[in-house]
């Protein structure tokens, strides 16, 4: 937990074996802080850090959600008990899951239940549920959205691919983007930095786009949810090592497929890949799941596979270069 750059300050909170990092961008007229990690990372971390550097609780106006992960709106209720007046912000394409966790569970985190036979296991989702405290979206954005903190302004950008509604915070004036999970590497990491599982960006194109995006900008400090801070050139490595590995699962799942007779459901390729998706427990690599399907689809769009469904299941079938 420390202040980055003059108003920035980044609040490591824990989760499990990871750990989620909150920001709170600091200004002479108000505050705003970015996710609001589990219920303990308000009650447990960041009000006692509020504490201890004399930061008043009551200036933070805004707090914007980066998506509808629970890990970055479970917070949100104990927030607002602690700041009534707070306002809490989302993209309108995330905003139903960050208000509802039966929605966000069955949507979001069950998407592959039917189609594929891929869901959290039932101890997963009673942790989720114990950590989140969900309340209304006070405002709703668009990811254009400029925020006036008295001596700076920071801007929102849209940048969709781990979620429709994605957002980031740019701090211009220190140099740095606020992106949550909007680029997630080769891996999501444990606090310790190693591989707990895949990256689960789940749109691909959508996702490259926002990798271009953070490209153009002039931004010498790359902040996310569950990795070190990035700084100058280790900004353009990690970017380029989270487009690098969408071209691997195309390599790794391609040629799984074109060695196949007969067509394999998502969980099927997954397992067969294992190991080269990533050094992750075989557990942890179901996760690739999401992912996988992203790339799938656009393959799919590309001409280069096709889907059926049979009892219920999607299944996948390499028809080659086109």
């Amino acid at each position: 937990m420390t202040e980055l750059r003059p108003g920035l300050h980044r609040i490591e909170a824990p989760l499990g074996e990871r750990f989620v990092a909150l920001y709170l961008l600091v200004g002479r007229e108000a505050a705003l802080l970015v996710d609001t990690g589990i219920r303990e990372s308000v009650t447990d971390v960041l009000l006692p850090y509020l504490k201890r550097t004399g930061i008043d609780r009551h200036s933070i106006r805004w707090a914007v959600n980066t998506h509808c992960d629970f890990d970055h709106t479970g917070g949100n209720g104990a927030l607002r008990a602690a700041v009534p007046d707070v306002q809490i912000v989302a993209h309108r394409l995330d905003t139903a899951l960050t208000e509802d966790l039966q929605l966000l569970i069955d949507e979001r985190y069950g998407e592959f239940r039917d189609s594929d036979g891929f869901d959290d296991p039932p101890e997963t989702t009673a942790y989720l549920r114990s950590v989140s405290d969900l309340v209304p979206v006070d405002n709703v954005v668009a990811g254009t959205e400029v925020f006036d903190l008295g001596d700076r302004v920071v801007r929102l950008l849209h940048v969709p691919g781990h979620s429709p509604g994605h957002l980031a915070v740019y701090d211009e004036s220190n140099r740095a983007l606020l992106i949550g999970d909007a680029t997630l590497g080769s891996g999501v990491l444990t606090a310790r930095g190693e591989p707990a599982f895949p990256p689960t960006y789940r749109d691909v194109d959508p996702y490259l786009a926002s990798l271009r995006a953070f490209r153009d900008l002039d931004v010498d400090l790359l902040l996310t949810a569950h990795y070190p801070v990035y700084r100058g050139a280790a900004v353009a490595r990690f970017l380029t090592e989270s487009e690098d590995y969408t071209a691997h699962i195309d390599r790794v799942i391609s040629a799984e497929l074109a060695g196949r007779t007969t067509p394999a459901t998502t969980l099927e390729l997954v397992r067969a890949a294992g190991s080269a998706l990533g050094a992750w427990s075989s557990a942890a690599t179901d996760y690739a799941v999401f992912p996988v399907t992203g790339n799938l689809e656009r393959m799919e769009r590309a001409g280069l596979v096709s889907q059926d469904r049979q009892d219920g299941r999607r299944r996948w079938r390499w028809l080659g270069t086109q």
